[in-house]
């Protein structure tokens, strides 16, 4: 855990790396996406009137991090509101876009949204955003392990994504892809020994931000088990018994809601559905499905509107569905 750990993780980027088909060596580890962007966040050459543009389904976390961000530089963050229920693809990448000026400097977008559980067309505003000389920052959470990630065609400048949701390793394992060319911009919010410690590299970049005082490492050293795991359990067949599930979930929640789907078309959809609640719902609904019917289940709000999120992971079956529907008819009736 001093001198061997290094040849571990290279061995643990290099993997995710093939993984995710991109270079080992372009990418950090974190604890969770959060600590990963408000890094990305630090290191950026921003001015004051310098426009950040965003969704309106961003994570709270990261919002209010860009808003510190903002209220200190003084920048301009912009939620460009996009339709509701969303249709085609098309249509959002208009309306998203119709949110650029001239004073756009970043694109901040998830690729697949935390409470709204939505799959963004990232590679097609990835692509304009290049074009137009605007820096992406993908937030992708929710994506390894989840949907198929291809970094290298994506052409984005930053993708952060979390290894302990849907690819099974321990929590507290993510990572940060950083394109080359701005490797030598980035600054840690921590700074540590660097070149100064026994960390051999190969590069500053892993230098600086690798070892940051104590911490356990074990976690990250997982992730080549994790990826076996997929393969050696043909995982892509599981995944597609559970997409046909969230459609079913999904079908079930507005037949029992009778409330419009935030989408149309399955191909928002992943292994996760998000579906908005009646009007008059508990206030304990959460706290309730889980000391009556042991259901653990995100209950939130988005959009002054109080939304259900149900996720179907490959120890999942459609009896687990049959109870939480049961349950819900039977609390909200």
């Amino acid at each position: 855990m001093t001198h061997e750990v290094y040849h571990h993780l290279k061995q643990a980027r290099d993997d995710i790396g093939k993984f995710l088909n991109c270079n080992g060596d372009d990418l950090l580890f974190f604890p969770n996406p959060t600590t990963a962007v408000s890094n990305v966040i630090n290191s950026l050459q921003l001015s004051a009137g310098d426009e950040i543009l965003m969704t309106q389904h961003e994570y709270g976390a990261l919002v209010r991090s860009w808003r510190a961000s903002a209220k200190k530089i003084g920048l301009t963050i912009r939620q460009q509101p996009v339709s509701n229920p969303v249709t085609t693809r098309e249509r959002f990448i208009k309306e998203f876009w119709s949110g650029v000026n001239r004073n756009t400097r970043v694109i901040f977008i998830s690729h697949i949204t935390s409470s709204t559980a939505l799959i963004f067309p990232v590679e097609e505003i990835c692509k304009l955003a290049s074009k137009a000389g605007i820096l992406t920052i993908i937030d992708g959470a929710h994506v390894p392990g989840h949907i198929p990630l291809d970094i290298s065609s994506l052409n984005c400048d930053f993708y952060t994504g979390a290894c302990h949701k849907w690819l099974c390793a321990p929590k507290g394992v993510s990572f940060l892809y950083i394109k080359e060319n701005h490797h030598g911009q980035m600054r840690p919010l921590v700074v540590s020994w660097g070149e100064e410690g026994d960390d051999p590299g190969p590069t500053e970049l892993l230098k600086n931000f690798q070892w940051q005082g104590t911490r356990d490492m074990s976690a990250f050293l997982t992730i080549p088990a994790a990826i076996r795991f997929r393969k050696d359990n043909q995982w892509s067949i599981v995944q597609e018994k559970c997409k046909e599930l969230v459609k079913r979930t999904a079908d079930q929640l507005q037949q029992l809601l009778n409330t419009e789907p935030i989408f149309h078309g399955s191909h928002w959809l992943g292994q996760m559905v998000s579906h908005p609640l009646p009007t008059a719902v508990p206030s304990d609904l959460k706290l309730t499905l889980w000391n009556d019917h042991q259901i653990e289940v995100p209950v939130f709000q988005w959009q002054d509107r109080q939304f259900i999120r149900v996720s179907i992971q490959g120890y999942n079956t459609w009896t687990d569905v049959e109870r939480l529907i049961y349950a819900l008819k039977t609390l909200l009736s």
